[in-house]
């Protein structure tokens, strides 16, 4: 008994040094020189529209809907916001959940949303239908590697047919008045890095602006973001502006991203899921050289839940519920909430269990620093494995 009362002190004293050595190195890291400013350049502008700042709100599946559009833009800093990947041929068909990837409201403006398919016709026709509703932007998606929008001939498989491609997006820009802008990968593979070669062609049927993840499609999300590759794509368009992409989470990485590539603007997904106050920080450091620290964990607690108000306020209890698991799960990592804590909000079936889910985090607070203070720094991992799995 004695050697299991000294093992579970042994154990406990171990997590109690390397939780606060974690944070000692985070506050070392927060107290660090912050990057300088980045070199004074002119506004991000899509053809006539003016955007508010350099920094996106990148496409993210199943995480940029309109609730987390409106608190991210609450908090300040966002240039542009855009949907998750919307098919056209679900929009022209009226498809309720397609619809509902659309939705919007005043506050949430300048609004892109990003179509993906590969029939011309039926690209236009929901470009169409988007610009008669009023949005600001149209966004072709040609980067998503997952391969059931490959195999159907979207997304990055665009890139393996350029004339049918550049036809394709030239058929949209024709088809309306709004900016249309294009989002890419570099390329297929390391062997077709045709990145380059679309963004001269694209310029040249009147696409605005381009977007570059810096990896391949068949790289997934593994290794580095290639930013001499998205510097290669800067440097072979004349006068529309490239916005980089790729492994941003943090004020020294878009300043890296900005300085190493050239590029216009820089669009942020899986960091802005981490830290939504990253797009008023960047807008400070960017005015100022200094920025204000991330919430704390009332501060996300409150936004977790303006942002599940905003959901309920679009669908039903039961469905509300079940898509906010996924967001509230990292909301409740970033808080350090206890694993058992976030067991039980995630089985929450009804409100009456989310209030008292929400109660006993409230009650018990952050596992490590503290209710009122600058929370450890979190990350937001990729999708691991073959790209082929996914």
């Amino acid at each position: 008994m004695k050697c299991h009362y000294y093992r579970a002190c042994h154990w406990l004293l171990f997590c109690i040094v390397y939780l606060k050595l974690r944070l000692f190195i985070f506050k070392a890291l927060m107290n660090s020189p912050l990057p300088s400013q980045p070199d004074p350049r002119p506004p991000v502008c899509y053809g006539r529209l003016q955007l508010a700042s350099r920094y996106l709100l990148s496409p993210l599946a199943g995480y940029t809907n309109l609730p987390f559009r409106r608190i991210v833009r609450e908090i300040g800093g966002v240039g542009l916001a855009t949907t998750d990947l919307v098919n056209a041929r679900g929009l022209l068909e009226g498809s309720p959940k397609t619809l509902q990837l659309i939705q919007t409201c005043p506050e949430d403006s300048p609004f892109a949303v990003q179509i993906f398919g590969n029939d011309p016709k039926l690209m236009s026709e929901a470009a169409q239908l988007l610009e008669a509703r009023g949005v600001d932007s149209i966004d072709i998606n040609m980067g998503c590697p997952v391969n059931r929008i490959v195999k159907g001939g979207a997304g990055a498989s665009m890139m393996c047919r350029p004339d049918d491609t550049v036809s394709l997006v030239q058929a949209v820009v024709e088809a309306v008045k709004i900016p249309v802008t294009v989002k890419m990968r570099l390329g297929w593979d390391d062997q077709n890095l045709t990145a380059p070669f679309f963004a001269r062609e694209f310029e040249q049927v009147g696409v605005v602006a381009v977007a570059i993840h810096g990896r391949t499609r068949e790289q997934g999300f593994r290794g580095s973001v290639n930013h001499e590759g998205i510097r290669q794509v800067v440097e072979a368009v004349q006068s529309i502006p490239v916005i980089g992409n790729g492994d941003v989470t943090s004020i020294a990485d878009a300043d890296h991203m900005l300085r190493t590539t050239g590029c216009a603007g820089v669009s942020i997904g899986r960091g802005a899921l981490a830290n939504p106050w990253i797009f008023r920080q960047l807008v400070q450091w960017e005015q100022t050289g200094q920025y204000d620290p991330p919430g704390n964990f009332d501060d996300r607690l409150q936004l977790l839940l303006r942002q599940f108000r905003y959901l309920l306020e679009m669908t039903t209890e039961e469905r509300a519920i079940s898509m906010f698991r996924k967001m509230g799960h990292w909301y409740l990592k970033s808080m350090r909430v206890s694993p058992a804590l976030r067991h039980q909000f995630q089985c929450a079936q009804n409100l009456n269990d989310f209030d008292e889910a929400v109660r006993a985090i409230t009650a018990q607070g952050p596992l490590s620093g503290s209710r009122s203070g600058i929370l450890p720094d979190m990350h937001i991992p990729v999708p691991g494995g073959p790209v082929e799995r996914w």
